[in-house]
């Protein structure tokens, strides 16, 4: 019981880590909040079923891939092109290293410009994908916060069961 009781607080430490790692861009969130859910599975108390942990684990890789694909995305919807793409995804895997969590929000903008500009667009061209690129960047922050919700509603309403 000892054991069970510390799997739950630490897959509930990883939920509220995860959650703001759904905000701030340095920490991988959705999985985060996924270690806490397989955290409650490991207990003697609760076991999701096959199919919801590996559905969800397919969730999460989605959500992760999809983290970097949808600024570029955006930028393209933005009316930037292939070097304007390019430059959003450097910017994206860039800014995990260059001044954290800051980067990785502002940094697809940014190298979206730089693309666009390189490809002898005008700046304000450049600009406008550059704006695609961080409005990809808030969509995949939403659903990335959807999914850590998702989650965690899963969480407490098992632990919520075992206690009441």
């Amino acid at each position: 019981m000892a054991i069970d009781i510390i799997l739950i607080i630490s897959g509930f430490m990883l939920l509220v880590i995860g959650f703001l790692g759904c905000i701030l861009p340095a920490i991988p969130g959705v999985p985060l909040s996924y270690i806490g859910i397989l955290l409650l599975h490991f207990t003697s108390l609760v076991q999701f079923s096959p199919q919801f942990l590996i559905g969800w684990a397919i969730v999460v890789i989605i959500v992760q891939i999809m983290d970097y694909i949808i600024p570029a995305w955006g930028t393209k919807k933005f009316g930037g092109g292939k070097k304007g793409v390019w430059g959003c995804v450097i910017g994206s895997v860039a800014g995990i290293f260059i001044m954290p969590p800051w980067g990785i929000i502002f940094l697809p903008f940014v190298g979206a410009v730089i693309g666009e500009l390189f490809d002898n667009k005008p700046l304000q061209a450049s600009i406008i994908a550059g704006f695609g690129a961080f409005l990809g960047f808030l969509a995949g922050t939403l659903i990335k916060i959807i999914v850590a919700l998702i989650l965690t509603f899963y969480f407490i309403k098992e632990v919520i069961l075992i206690f009441f």
